[in-house]
């Protein structure tokens, strides 16, 4: 269990403790450095759609042609801009080699996952007006717990690389729980508007519903994670598993986030968007396990190289499986073109490997008298899932030439997927600019050319027989790790509110004993006699439910790619709230059951509970879905 803070509190804040570990100043690392890039496009992409945004309006508001003229000359310029800082954007996402291990010279690079950019909040006014209000407290004596929470969420901007990155996020993510059954009732809105923007499009999105904080947060602690698995060492075991274990952590909160956020207005958080992801960081996941597999060399013996050639094939089926789910719309119209390229780029890198090693094991190796003959044709035929025409396993293992002349058609297939893998890196600008990517590709070329070479003929035109596919196989499936996000100990930072009684409150517990059924002189009849070591009592507070559901979304959104303009969507309007009769509170046995209204978007972890119990709890739980009461 790892404790972000040694005990409870004391005092009236938490600002002398150290309560969350900072992230790393902006200008601080590389990584940082780009994500500063990025939120710099992210305030100019927005400033160019409201730009957009005034024109049509003009547009279809005027009748005068020359300005009409004037209006389309100035959308066209608009336009432009705005493609050029999408490529520009694009350009930051494929900016791999700035999250890749230092030491790493002869891997491909993985892709990681860029941090969401957000603007800044200020919680301080609403929150102390609603303290006032609802809780009948002075929110001036809360200055330093709003000031803790504006601090955790800005160093939740810029998280380090690593675990304590992961906590901190994690730990911001419990406080938006208390928050939102603290601060956020389903029956009214507070004025909190929270902007993020798309990872790959810049769009910004904005809402007053929490739960697009929850989302986007969410979404960056598995950015995190994927960071930390490009950043391993891959030229260590230990390094790969870590990568390994990373990725497919990654993968589980993208998992745990389409499965528990539905209809998000950011496109990166679509849940079409989110399944792609998720099979882009699983296929890494499985990438960094077939290295692993063969970091300690590979032994040219014939089982051994059937496993890697059948591994190696996994590994480009998947990521064949990545690029099929990049290639459908709208997702292809979304991410970013660099990132499908250089999936497919991958899958036929090791198509290519898996071709060599079956080539090898057949040319280099033949038939004798120690082989076990029977395990080595059946082997042979698990290799494909049908045989070449003509030939059956055992004859090619017996046939010196029937085996070279299949060899040498596995070498021509392993030569032209190596091709095509380097073609494919130079339609892409990005990723001929990348020269790890670029000298990886040009070496195993070369090195199928030489084999080949070794072994061809002037009547090689005549053999006829094409390589079959290899059937995949691996003894591992990378998949995704559910999140444990409770074993980050968090305390409410405004735990002190639960403190004390006022008018209005219903106990339902005194010493342990419930008190839901008692009257009034049952429940004094408990607490007359109590001594000077005091006594628990448990209280819950009923929040108003006066106003109507506030239902102004203000979701800006746009499909960058074919409008990329600014939308507006109103779920509600105000003249509503007018005629709205005010209605009595309703009884706590009631609350739980009947007021569970949901708010105008996404719903998302925790769902909101009404009431409040005056003890301390160290953080609600993130899979709960709303229990049978109104308590936390």
């Amino acid at each position: 269990m790892t404790t972000m803070l040694p005990g409870a509190p004391k005092g009236n804040s938490l600002s002398d403790q150290s309560y969350f570990r900072k992230g790393k100043s902006i200008a601080q690392t590389g990584r940082s450095k780009l994500q500063n890039q990025r939120a710099t496009l992210n305030h100019q992409i927005l400033k160019a759609m409201r730009m957009r945004a005034g024109a049509e309006n003009l547009l279809r508001a005027t009748s005068n042609n020359k300005v009409r003229e004037q209006v389309l000359l100035e959308l066209s310029f608009v336009n432009s801009n705005l493609q050029l800082l999408k490529e520009e954007l694009e350009t930051l996402n494929i900016s791999v080699e700035v999250y890749q291990h230092t030491e790493q010279a002869s891997n491909i690079p993985l892709i990681p996952l860029g941090l969401k950019e957000t603007k800044d909040v200020d919680f301080t006014t609403a929150f102390k007006d609603f303290i006032l209000e609802h809780y009948s407290e002075d929110g001036s004596d809360y200055e330093n717990e709003l000031a803790d929470l504006m601090d955790l969420r800005q160093a939740c901007r810029t998280p380090s690389r690593d675990e304590s990155g992961v906590e901190l996020l994690v730990n911001y993510l419990h406080q938006l729980a208390f928050l939102e059954n603290r601060f956020f009732p389903p029956s009214r809105h507070l004025g909190i508007l929270f902007t993020w923007y798309d990872s790959f499009t810049g769009v910004p999105v904005s809402q007053p519903n929490i739960s697009l904080e929850k989302a986007s947060i969410l979404f960056n602690i598995a950015a995190v994670y994927s960071q930390i698995g490009t950043r391993c060492n891959r030229q260590t075991k230990t390094g790969l598993e870590e990568a390994v274990n990373a990725f497919q952590k990654s993968a589980g909160v993208l998992q745990y986030l389409k499965e528990n956020f539905t209809h998000t207005p950011s496109y990166d958080m679509s849940p079409a968007m989110l399944a792609a992801l998720i099979k882009m960081l699983l296929a890494e996941a499985q990438e960094c396990y077939f290295e692993k597999m063969i970091l300690p060399g590979i032994h040219n013996e014939f089982f051994t190289l059937v496993k890697m050639a059948q591994e190696s094939a996994k590994v480009s089926e998947i990521y064949m499986q990545v690029f099929n789910a990049m290639n459908q719309a709208p997702i292809k119209e979304n991410v970013p073109y660099s990132w499908s390229i250089m999936v497919q780029v991958k899958a036929e890198h090791y198509k290519a490997l898996a071709h060599y090693f079956v080539a090898i094991l057949l040319i280099d190796h033949q038939l004798t008298l120690r082989d076990d003959e029977d395990k080595q044709e059946k082997a042979v035929s698990q290799l494909y899932d049908h045989m070449p025409e003509g030939l059956k396993a055992l004859t090619i293992l017996r046939d010196k030439q029937q085996r070279t002349q299949l060899g040498k058609a596995h070498l021509c297939k392993t030569k032209c997927s190596h091709e095509e893998a380097i073609r494919l890196s130079n339609l892409c600008s990005k990723l001929r600019n990348i020269d790890m990517l670029q000298e990886i590709l040009s070496a195993f070329h070369k090195r199928s050319q030489l084999k080949y070479s070794q072994h061809e003929k002037d009547d090689d035109f005549l053999n006829l027989i094409s390589a079959p596919d290899i059937v995949s196989k691996s003894e591992f499936k990378a998949e995704c790790i559910a999140p444990q996000l409770t074993q980050v100990k968090v305390i409410d930072l405004f735990h002190r509110l639960r403190e004390g009684m006022k008018e209005g409150d219903y106990i339902v517990s005194v010493a342990g004993s419930d008190t839901k059924w008692l009257n009034a002189s049952g429940i004094m009849n408990l607490i007359k006699d109590v001594g000077e070591e005091g006594i628990d009592i448990k209280v819950v507070s009923i929040q108003e439910s006066t106003s109507s559901v506030y239902n102004k979304s203000a979701t800006y959104y746009a499909g960058m790619q074919k409008t990329y303009s600014l939308v507006c969507l109103a779920m509600d309007d105000d003249k509503n709230h007018k005629t709205k009769k005010d209605t009595k509170k309703i009884s706590f046995l009631s609350w739980g059951f009947k007021n569970r209204q949901k708010a105008a978007s996404t719903l998302c972890l925790p769902s909101a509970a009404a009431g409040k119990p005056a003890t301390d709890k160290l953080f609600p739980s993130l899979y709960a879905n709303g229990g049978d009461s109104a308590m936390y």
